[in-house]
């Protein structure tokens, strides 16, 4: 995976940003679409299926909610930087608040999407699906 994101940057001649520049809600923003994408993989893997139940499974997996459960079982496994990155995800103050989580829930959720995103652009996915791996056990 590393591989390929490194030729998807040489293909469209993307810069390299260190990545610690970046806000934590924007890290937050591109790591919510990778943990999508995780998720959403690993339910195909099930077998085809109806496109309502692949969502409701994904749902019950991408929700701030369960996200906030996932970041309590990681935190310990953590690097410094990388609980770095957590706590300046949650601290962070979002334009927007999610419906159907508690706000502590939602900052945390924020959080880890925050080290998703900063794996992600890392070009770390061996840690990233490490990190979901425990979470979800």
């Amino acid at each position: 995976m590393e591989e390929s994101l490194r030729y998807f940057k040489e293909q469209f001649q993307l810069a390299d940003v260190d990545v610690r520049t970046y806000s934590p809600l924007a890290l937050a923003y591109i790591g919510d679409s990778i943990y999508d994408l995780l998720v959403r993989t690993m339910i195909m893997s099930e077998g085809n299926m109806p496109v309502q139940q692949l969502h409701r499974k994904a749902s019950g997996l991408v929700k701030a909610a369960r996200q906030s459960q996932m970041m309590e079982k990681i935190l310990l496994h953590l690097t410094e930087e990388e609980e770095r990155i957590y706590k300046r995800g949650k601290n962070a103050k979002p334009h927007t608040i999610a419906r159907n989580a508690s706000l502590s829930d939602y900052h945390r959720a924020t959080g880890f999407e925050a080290v998703m995103g900063y794996l992600y652009l890392s070009g770390d996915m061996k840690r990233i699906v490490d990190l979901v791996k425990i979470g979800l056990e």
